[in-house]
C-alpha cells in the first residue's frame, strides 16, 4: 500500500461509498467496515470462504480497486486472509481491541484511531512504569536495562531492525516488571496495533525521534531502578508524548510538504 494510506484522501482515486456527514474518510476505509459488517450478517466463521472481490464490489456499489485496498487493510489487521488463486477467507486474529465487544475495530489508516491509540498507550505505560518502580526485581531491571542498551546500539549503528527490537523489548520488559498481567497484555496489544499503522502508512519514515527515544528510555529505566514512582510515570508520559509528536510531524509533512 502506498504512503498516502495514512493521510486523508483516497489513494486509489476510485469512487467509493459516499461518506456520512463529518470528517472525510476514504472509500476503502468505509468499505473495510462494510466487509466486516457483511461477515457478521452472513454469519461467516473463521476459515469460511468470503465473496470474491468482484462480488464484494458489486454488492457495495464500488470498484474492485477500492475493495482490494480494503482487503489489504483487513489482511494487515488479521481479519481476512487472501489466498492467491483460492479467494478470500475469514481470519480469526481479532486481537484484544479488534472484536465486536469493543464496539468496533482499529483501522490503522484512520488518524483519529491512531491518536486515540497513543492516548491509550499513555495511560497504560505510565501505569506500568509506576508499578515497575515499586515491584521490579533485579532480573527485571537487568532486562529493562539490556533492552534500552539494544535500542541505543541500534540507533548508534544505524540498524533500524535492532533499534525496533530493543524498543519492543524495552516496553514489554517495563510492563512485565509491573507484575500486572492485564497491563502486559494491553501494552503488547497496543504496540501490535501501532505496528500496523506503521506497516501500512509510515513504515521506514518515522525515526526523527530515535535519538531522543534512547535518552527517554534511559530516564524511565533510571527512575524505575531508583524506585521513584512519580519520576517513572512522568518519564513514560514524556516518551509517549514525544513519540506521538514524531508521528504528527510526519503526517504534517505528507499533507503539506
Amino acid at each position: 500500500m502506498t504512503d498516502r494510506a495514512l493521510v486523508p484522501g483516497d489513494p486509489t482515486g476510485e469512487p467509493g461509498t459516499t461518506p456520512a456527514p463529518g470528517p472525510y474518510r476514504p472509500g476503502y476505509e468505509l468499505v473495510s467496515e462494510q466487509i466486516l459488517q457483511l461477515i457478521a450478517e452472513l454469519g461467516l466463521q473463521p476459515g469460511d470462504r468470503m465473496p470474491t472481490e468482484n462480488e464484494l464490489a458489486a454488492r457495495m456499489g464500488t470498484s474492485r480497486t477500492v475493495v482490494r485496498e480494503a482487503v489489504k487493510i483487513l489482511s494487515a489487521i488479521g481479519r481476512v486472509r487472501a489466498h492467491k488463486g483460492r479467494g478470500l477467507y475469514v481470519a480469526d486474529d481479532e486481537g484484544m481491541l479488534g472484536s465486536s465487544r469493543w464496539g468496533g475495530f482499529f483501522l490503522p489508516t484512520n488518524l483519529d484511531h491512531v491518536y486515540m491509540l497513543f492516548e491509550f498507550r499513555r495511560v497504560q505505560e505510565t501505569a506500568a512504569s509506576r508499578l515497575a518502580a515499586t515491584h521490579a526485581t533485579p532480573a527485571e531491571l537487568r532486562a529493562i536495562g539490556a533492552a534500552a542498551d539494544t535500542c541505543r546500539q541500534g540507533h548508534v549503528t544505524g540498524q533500524a531492525v535492532l533499534f525496533e527490537r530493543g524498543d519492543e523489548d524495552f516496553h514489554l520488559a517495563v510492563a512485565e516488571a509491573s507484575h500486572n498481567q492485564f497491563l502486559v497484555a494491553a501494552v503488547r496489544e497496543a504496540r501490535r496495533l501501532q505496528r500496523q499503522s506503521s506497516t501500512i502508512g509510515l513504515h521506514g519514515t518515522v525515526g526523527g525521534h530515535a535519538a531522543e527515544a534512547v535518552e527517554e528510555h534511559l530516564a524511565i529505566y533510571q527512575a524505575i531502578r531508583d524506585g521513584d514512582v512519580e519520576a517513572a510515570a512522568t518519564a513514560a508520559a514524556v516518551h509517549i508524548d514525544n513519540t506521538l509528536q514524531d508521528y504528527r510531524r510526519e503526517i504534517q509533512r505528507r499533507l503539506f510538504g
